[in-house]
């Protein structure tokens, strides 16, 4: 048997055994620098897991593990991601507030002083942008 046909059919990694890999590792570094051997035996145990998880070849249980991480990780990892947005959104646009109703209105950088009208109240208020 080649390596090659060792890993073929094998689940592989997905974004539950990434985590497991990253907290195993964290766990290590942490038991290095509190001292204790509780963490990194946890650790160590979670690396095996996430391996054992990659190598199976129930694609089906492991794919619902990984659904099921997922759906339990949606809030955190939607709340990056909007921040993500819009420190990317700043960039290129100026984003102000309506004084009327609170509505947030997205206007492009380097335009100078312009009139906004906002798409929700149809009150018009002038920023520089």
């Amino acid at each position: 048997m080649n390596f090659g046909s060792f890993f073929s059919g094998r689940y592989g990694m997905d974004n539950f055994n990434r985590f497991l890999m990253i907290l195993g590792l964290v766990l290590s570094f942490l038991s290095m620098i509190v001292r204790i051997r509780l963490f990194y035996t946890i650790g160590v145990i979670i690396w095996i897991f996430a391996l054992a998880r990659a190598f199976s070849r129930a694609h089906g249980n492991r794919a619902r593990e990984n659904q099921w991480f997922m759906a339990k990780t949606a809030s955190v990892r939607n709340f990056f991601w909007k921040k993500k947005t819009i420190r990317n959104e700043k960039k290129y646009n100026h984003i102000f507030k309506c004084p009327s109703c609170g509505q947030h209105v997205r206007v492009p950088k380097g335009k100078g002083k312009i009139e906004i009208k906002c798409p929700r109240c149809g009150g018009t208020f002038v920023k520089k942008s």
